[in-house]
């Protein structure tokens, strides 16, 4: 029988809802997904608690739904962030070899990348992730694993992703009041990225784009490593709140008719369809042709693929990425948005889907759950990274026992 410490959670807490997945290792270091909970969130805005009443109650109902299916009481999770308030930067330390024979250990490791994260930080800001993308030994380049390899200087390029202290702990907080402890907060595009990215993708290099209600999070990944990454706060509401602004109709209304009916790219529409839209307050029904909503939503992605666009540019990328971009997130599946990616980025474009995962892969086979899955492989390397340490750790040991063993046998 199944133990907790043998199940996984990943918890993605959006703007408009919260998704919980609950996965069980199986015998070969894999993930079943064995539960899913859904609840509206009305507590977060622009991926900010704005109330934490209504989170915390969110977070409940979705949890209490996927422990119902999974039969099983959840008291940890990974926990998705995302918000406009995260920044990344990447940055560079170096440091001197330590050992006299310049054999490179892992506190030459320890030491480079607490050199690399030494820029003073805000006092309202922390360091969220510190990913290497890279090592250089004497300025040899492109080396991943530099322990055991000889020379007098060790450099690392370092992708830093910072977010804000007081944001972080009212996101904990509303997690912790919900009866789970938090395992490690995680950006969202990052664990994404571990649910519908392959090797080859993080390669060749590929854009991931993560469309939610409040905001649109991506990351640029390259030479196996993410590059560059940031948040954008135009998304999906953008669009329902556009068409509830122009047609005059409810916002709830405005949300059906976007994800009923519409559409970004004109040409993909002909000139005799159309659709009934209510107008507020209960007023008549008119009827709209569905052109007209192409060209209220055409504007706002061109805007939301262009800002990324420039954004990447801004930042040294201007060539497009090798192997195209991904679109995950519940916002992404209107149609047109995929074709218009396209051409923007001139690259090819697919939508992502979680992968790598068992169990109840058709109730979760959509972009909505790619953060959700993300997290729950995020959770399962990271512990099997841990692992991987606590051995180094301990083959350490023994060799320094063995050493001292040998000496005073020496001395004997």
């Amino acid at each position: 029988m199944a133990k907790p410490e043998d199940y996984l959670v990943g918890i993605d807490i959006g703007s408009s809802k919260i998704g919980v997945l609950i996965g069980l290792r199986d015998a070969e270091a894999g993930i079943e997904v064995v539960g899913k909970g859904v609840a509206p969130n009305r507590g977060t805005r622009k991926g900010n608690i704005v109330n934490v009443e209504a989170t915390v109650d969110a977070l409940k109902q979705a949890s209490e739904e996927a422990e119902v299916m999974a039969g099983v009481e959840i008291s940890q999770a990974y926990v998705g962030m995302a918000g406009a308030d995260i920044r990344s930067v990447n940055c560079r330390g170096m440091v001197s070899v330590k050992r006299k024979d310049r054999e490179i250990s892992s506190d030459d490791i320890k030491r480079v990348l607490e050199a690399a994260q030494s820029a003073a930080l805000p006092s309202d800001r922390k360091i969220l992730h510190a990913i290497p993308q890279e090592f250089l030994v004497d300025e040899q380049g492109g080396i991943s694993e530099p322990i055991g390899m000889l020379g007098s200087r060790l450099e690392v390029l370092l992708h830093l992703v910072t977010g804000n202290v007081t944001r972080s702990k009212t996101l904990l907080t509303c997690v912790n009041r919900a009866g789970i402890e938090v395992l490690e907060m995680v950006f969202e595009p990052l664990a994404t990225a571990e649910a519908v990215l392959t090797n080859d993708e993080r390669e060749l290099g590929v854009l991931l784009l993560d469309l939610g209600a409040g905001t649109t999070e991506y990351a640029l990944f390259g030479d196996g490593e993410v590059q560059h990454s940031g948040v954008l706060p135009v998304a999906a509401g953008h669009f329902t709140n556009d068409l509830a602004m122009v047609l005059r109709t409810p916002f709830a209304e405005a949300e059906k008719i976007k994800v009923r009916d519409g559409c970004c790219l004109a040409h993909m529409v002909s000139d005799d369809e159309g659709l009934s839209v209510p107008t507020v307050a209960g007023g008549t029904t008119r009827v709209v042709p569905r052109r007209e909503l192409c060209e209220i939503l055409q504007p706002r992605a061109e805007e939301l693929f262009t800002l990324v666009e420039e954004d990447l540019v801004r930042h040294g990328f201007e060539e497009p990425p090798r192997a195209g971009v991904v679109l995950t997130g519940g916002g992404a599946q209107m149609d047109g948005l995929l074709e218009m990616a396209e051409q923007i980025f001139n690259t090819g474009v697919r939508y992502g889907l979680p992968r790598g995962l068992g169990g109840l892969v058709d109730v979760i086979n959509s972009p909505t759950w790619c953060t959700a899955s993300g997290l729950l492989r995020w959770g399962l390397l990271s512990e099997q990274s841990q692992a991987r340490k606590r051995r180094r750790s301990a083959f350490n040991m023994r060799d320094m026992m063995g050493s001292l063993r040998g000496m005073f046998e020496d001395l004997l």
